[in-house]
């Protein structure tokens, strides 16, 4: 491909993909937020050029869709539709979430999957990327409902993986229930015990801080970035988006680091307690989530504090935002909301959750902002570690795997300050995640030959 200019190189390559993949416009945004920032880099090493790597990178490897019948509590027969994209396998086995939800579709797991092989790539284990899941809402669902669904989906997802071949674990919607149901299923057909989900129970090889992986990672990753102004995370107001595992777990690594948080939010709206929520509030917030399945109005209600309904925290004046919620969740108004607000500090917990113009406020602001590929890929360092575990047939005790969940962070912190420091010291850590993350691949791919 012929280019004369970062910016035409950047034009070029996404008319490319758009004519490939017309209507997938989240997997369009993925791409070009990535693309943007290697182009520099691209252009100064053209051998990546000469072997086209990138356009291999851009086309999964196999993308699977499968129909998924199941039958509801009532007898009634429902259809919903499974998918895996396994996207890239240069550095190891695909890794990736399985997300039910309903707005499932290829162009997300497309997103996701690409997102997730230079994430994987960062943490510096042996794991490929891919993503999977189906268009299923297990809310509202019974445990039996789900239970039969899931049986449905892993008859035939057990076809495509293994732990040698693609080792997927929970998203959106998929949680430890879930995580059981997948596993009896796979264990039933393929009649073997072995690692082949991550998220699995502690008492049948699951491992300890996975639940908590993803929220402490994205914590500790801000945790990093303040340090580089001589800073820390205690005394500063956190403003967290989202009330499920991500936020749950960010919210209490915030709290146990001396930091005031003062949002959590759901599909429905958000709380605003200026107190701050602390560990007694959370625990509520917990057991609501995960056991009664309610709404974070409830909070609103029995601590008598502001609910905003239909709103998203970001309004809310704060030093540092942890977005934990789903893509897209930040756009440019409330980007330019935070920082006037006095926000100088994103880390997210989420694939994705700042949209384009807020991405690009954010670096144009100078703030700290650490991009989910990097701030959130402790969910996935701790089902590398999980892996390793299984393999070895061992369990580390809670310390160890938070010791080395700590230290992945900090090494991709390190990796995104080498790639991404600019002359004027600035770090911009989105282009350093995608460099560092593209280099450790394209490497790989390009000493294995075209395949």
């Amino acid at each position: 491909m012929k280019t004369k200019s970062s910016k035409s190189f950047v034009d070029d390559f996404m008319n490319y993909v758009k004519s490939k993949d017309p209507m997938q416009f989240e997997f369009h945004q993925a791409v070009k937020e990535v693309v943007e920032t290697l182009a520099g880099y691209l252009l100064a090493n053209p051998r990546y050029l000469h072997a086209r790597i990138l356009e291999r990178m851009v086309e999964p490897e196999r993308m699977i869709q499968f129909r998924v019948p199941w039958a509801d509590d009532r007898g009634n027969i429902h259809i919903n539709r499974g998918y895996r994209i396994e996207m890239n396998s240069a550095i190891g086995p695909y890794k990736g979430g399985l997300r039910f939800h309903p707005t499932v579709n290829q162009s997300i797991l497309k997103f996701l999957a690409f997102e997730q092989v230079l994430k994987n790539s960062l943490t510096s284990l042996p794991m490929g990327g891919g993503k999977g899941g189906s268009d299923f809402d297990p809310k509202g669902k019974t445990d039996n409902e789900v239970m039969r669904f899931c049986q449905s989906f892993m008859s035939e997802l057990f076809r495509h993986i293994g732990q040698y071949t693609d080792v997927p674990a929970g998203d959106i919607g998929v949680g430890g229930r879930e995580i059981g149901f997948l596993f009896g299923q796979y264990k039933r057909l393929r009649n073997e015990f072995t690692g082949i989900l991550t998220g699995k129970g502690i008492e049948w090889g699951g491992s300890l801080i996975r639940p908590e992986a993803t929220g402490y990672g994205a914590v500790y990753f801000a945790e990093e970035m303040l340090k580089t102004r001589n800073d820390s995370i205690k005394g500063k107001v956190v403003a967290i988006s989202g009330s499920g595992n991500v936020a749950q777990f960010a919210a209490e690594k915030v709290i146990e680091l001396g930091g005031r948080v003062v949002t959590l939010s759901d599909s429905s709206g958000s709380i605003y307690d200026p107190g701050g929520i602390d560990t007694e509030k959370l625990a509520f917030v917990k057991e609501l989530k995960n056991i009664h399945r309610g709404r974070i109005k409830e909070y609103a209600e029995k601590y008598n504090v502001q609910y905003l309904g239909k709103q998203r925290p970001w309004s809310i004046k704060c030093d540092a935002a942890l977005p934990c919620a789903t893509e897209n969740e930040i756009n440019g108004e409330e980007a330019r909301m935070l920082t006037k607000n006095g926000c100088f500090v994103v880390a997210e917990g989420a694939n994705m959750p700042s949209n384009y113009d807020a991405e690009h406020h954010f670096l144009d602001s100078k703030i700290l902002y650490g991009p989910g590929k990097a701030a959130n890929a402790g969910g996935v360092a701790v089902s590398g570690l999980e892996m390793t575990q299984n393999s070895m047939r061992l369990a580390w005790s809670r310390e160890e795997v938070d010791s080395k969940l700590h230290s992945i962070m900090v090494n991709i912190h390190k990796m995104c300050v080498q790639f991404g420091q600019d002359t004027n010291g600035y770090t911009n850590y989105v282009k350093g995640a995608n460099i560092a993350g593209f280099v450790k691949v394209a490497n790989s791919m390009m000493a294995q030959g075209l395949v």
